[in-house]
């Protein structure tokens, strides 16, 4: 779990797509405060001090607005379509007694056995809603697939997930599997189960060419 960062903020006046524009080349970046039942303010973050933040993981920050500080849950970050600009930053007001619902992602840890046996890894689900303590929101979900083997898979209700976070997705969804790879799987389909053996069936053709 991270532990709560300062992010230092200021009111924010401007609006307007143009407006916007001009603050992000200032390097600032435009956001909102709001939640609890309280004024929705409208605010401005040091770009660079966001990013540390997004970099390290952390989701709950002590921002300081006006000499008063406030917890709060980074709640949404808005991306330019490259993905390689902040654009806009939603904070959630957040205290600690209270649980919240957000999503993660789910990192895989270490070298899964089934890989060296010929299969391939593959990971269907990056990211995990979860419900947890507001003040406890884990930076990552962290997979170990050491021990899976070919054609084994680890569902989202075989995680071992921290203490007071509860998933929210299927319990059968697949995380992470170790496959064939796709042009053996394929071939293996196209020859099909070899066909049963029939032990009545042999005898009758036995007795047949017996009698010819």
């Amino acid at each position: 779990m991270a532990e709560a960062a300062v992010l230092a903020a200021v009111v924010r006046k401007e609006t307007g797509k143009r407006r916007m524009r001009r603050l992000r080349k200032a390097g600032q970046i435009p956001g909102v405060m709001y939640g609890h039942k309280e004024e929705t303010i409208p605010l401005a973050v040091k770009a660079e001090d966001l990013w540390a933040l997004i970099r390290h993981g952390q989701r709950v920050v002590d921002v300081k607005l006006d000499g008063k500080t406030e917890k709060c849950l980074i709640r949404e970050v808005q991306w330019d379509v490259f993905g390689r600009e902040v654009l806009h930053v939603d904070l959630t007001r957040v205290s600690a007694d209270e649980r919240i619902r957000v999503t993660v992602p789910i990192h895989l840890r270490g070298n899964a056995a089934g890989v060296a046996a010929g299969g391939v890894l593959d990971q269907p689900l990056h990211t995990l809603e979860i419900e947890c303590p507001a003040l406890a929101v884990p930076e990552a979900i962290r997979v170990n697939v050491q021990d899976l083997q070919l054609d084994q898979a680890i569902h989202v209700k075989d995680l071992k997930l921290p203490e007071g976070v509860v998933a929210l997705a299927d319990p059968e969804a697949v995380v992470v599997q170790c496959a064939k790879p796709l042009e053996e799987a394929a071939a293996e389909a196209v020859e099909g189960p070899a066909e049963p053996e029939v032990i009545g069936r042999k005898a009758a053709e036995e007795e047949g060419e017996a009698e010819k």
